[in-house]
């Protein structure tokens, strides 16, 4: 997610197109792009609000990627400069030493095009911005961060279930993970219909296959549920009003209701969200949309606790493995962001 002062006015008034990353470079197992996986050495940087770095969230704390890489959480309310670590202590991030990522930003390349966007990898010892690839991050934790996941971690990524996850991934990503941005931020009505019914037209089909099977694809969870569940998560308290995805709410979607609240109430997903964090970003800093800033109240929080009843179609979350241990203190989503 890449937003500044400017960009979040012209919102709703000019066509949305998501820009591709523009830092690529990958952390892999040997090294290849210059960036060779050592624990300690990187630090992540997210926006609990942010549902692309909500996937690398996920992703780090199912397969116990905490003591190799170290988090940082930026404000969900940005200024001028974009994210901003006015969470930490004086307003720097402890171990960068930085106010805003862009100062990652510009150590890696000064006058860089496009905007500030988390997720992101910065190298501790530069300073630098290494990937703000959200596309490609998770799949290699996934892939090339092997060596360091937790004992019992799960495969979020099997390699012959590829084929059949990458086409997923795909038709979730252009229908509902960027669908939503491209109802919400319309500059008219056709663009936004044609948006917002690919959404739904999208989701109904996804209810389809999960009203058969547990999780998208065989039966354990993998990148695409992650994928998904990251949007489902938001659909009600933003994406169905600030975003006009108002064809019915997630939880009036018996399957849809169920699959989002089974993975809710698995470790390493619910764990992550903080609601708290997700509202005030989106209805404060989309001022082009939502120029009062009012965060609406609702809605009600506490139906992400109750029973799904989806453990009956069978099914292992954590395939052969299993699941991540506590969160770590430090790490903990505040009461307020919690139902």
């Amino acid at each position: 997610m890449s937003d500044g002062a400017d960009g979040n006015r012209s919102l709703g008034h000019t066509p949305f197109k998501r820009s591709r990353s523009h830092f690529a470079d990958r952390i892999t197992a040997d090294g290849r792009d210059g960036w060779p996986v050592e624990p300690g050495r990187y630090r992540l940087v997210v926006s609990r609000a942010c549902p692309w770095a909500s996937r690398s969230l996920i992703s780090r704390r199912l397969l116990g990627l905490e003591d190799a890489l170290s988090l940082a959480v930026a404000d969900p309310i940005q200024d001028d400069r974009s994210w901003r670590f006015t969470l930490d202590p004086g307003g720097r991030d402890p171990v960068l030493g930085i106010r805003y990522l862009s100062e990652a930003y510009d150590r890696r390349e000064t006058g860089y095009p496009g905007g500030v966007s988390v997720p992101a990898i910065v190298d501790i010892p530069s300073g630098a911005l290494v990937t703000n690839d959200y596309q490609q991050i998770t799949l290699d934790f996934a892939t090339e961060w092997t060596a360091l996941h937790r004992p019992g971690a799960p495969d979020l990524y099997p390699q012959q279930r590829r084929d059949e996850i990458d086409t997923v991934m795909a038709e979730v990503y252009e229908d509902v993970n960027n669908g939503v941005y491209r109802a919400g931020f319309a500059t008219g009505q056709k663009e936004y219909e044609e948006a917002c019914e690919g959404v739904f037209r999208r989701l109904e089909l996804l209810a389809d296959r999960l009203a058969r099977q547990r999780y998208l694809v065989g039966d354990t969870i993998t990148e695409a549920d992650i994928r998904l569940f990251t949007t489902l998560v938001r659909f009600d308290a933003v994406y169905h009003g600030h975003f006009k995805c108002n064809k019915w709410k997630l939880a009036e979607h018996p399957v849809l209701w169920a699959y989002a609240r089974d993975l809710y109430q698995t470790p390493g997903f619910g764990d992550t969200v903080d609601f708290d964090h997700i509202k005030r970003h989106y209805y404060q800093v989309h001022t082009g949309i939502n120029p009062t800033g009012i965060v609406p109240l609702g809605p009600d929080l506490t139906g992400w606790l109750a029973p799904h009843h989806r453990e009956e179609l069978g099914g292992r979350p954590f395939g052969d493995g299993t699941p991540p241990g506590p969160v770590r203190p430090e790490e903990e989503v505040p009461p307020q962001g919690r139902p």
